[in-house]
């Protein structure tokens, strides 16, 4: 059982018991956050909106580190420009407690997975139907004709080089 959880812009597929770091978090050390699930996989997959409600990833804080420093260096030849300057980001180490899904959301995720054809046929679109005004049906017959050439020339007659 995996899932797949979304925070701070970027995605982490996470189990039960793992440890990641991931950008700084605005709780304390020992708190416990919830993290944003995109996917859970257990049996099935879930991903749909609804069934995602249901789907908890719970994870706790363990503490607050800084990453590896990286050297920005700029240079411009000819110029004697040059600045060295560098950046550490600030992180979040936390181990993943608990990856559960509620009952109902296990039927509802079982029900969409066994009938996925009988869904669509319920929520086809009915076909269209004519149009029943007068108004209408003038103006989906005028769109049937091609247009006549004095339409086309913008109502100007236009005279036959040949003289006939």
């Amino acid at each position: 059982m995996y899932a797949i959880v979304k925070t701070g812009g970027k995605q982490y597929r996470v189990e039960r018991g793992q440890t990641l770091l991931v950008e700084r978090l605005p709780a304390e050390e020992g708190a416990s956050v919830a993290l944003e699930p995109i996917l859970y996989r257990s049996e099935d997959a879930v991903f749909d909106a609804a069934s995602l409600k249901k789907v908890k990833v719970t994870a706790k804080v363990l503490a607050h580190e800084r990453g590896e420093k990286l050297r920005v260096f700029k240079f411009k030849p000819k110029r004697g420009y040059k600045r060295r300057t560098g950046h550490r980001q600030e992180l979040t180490r936390i181990e993943v407690t608990n990856i559960s899904m509620g009952a109902a959301a296990k039927e509802s995720a079982a029900k969409a997975t066994s009938k996925p054809t009988a869904a669509k046929a319920e929520t086809a679109k009915p076909e269209a139907t004519k149009p029943t005004t007068a108004k209408a049906a003038a103006a989906k017959s005028s769109t049937d004709t091609p247009p006549t050439p004095a339409a086309v020339s913008g109502g100007k007659e236009q005279e036959d080089p040949n003289g006939s």
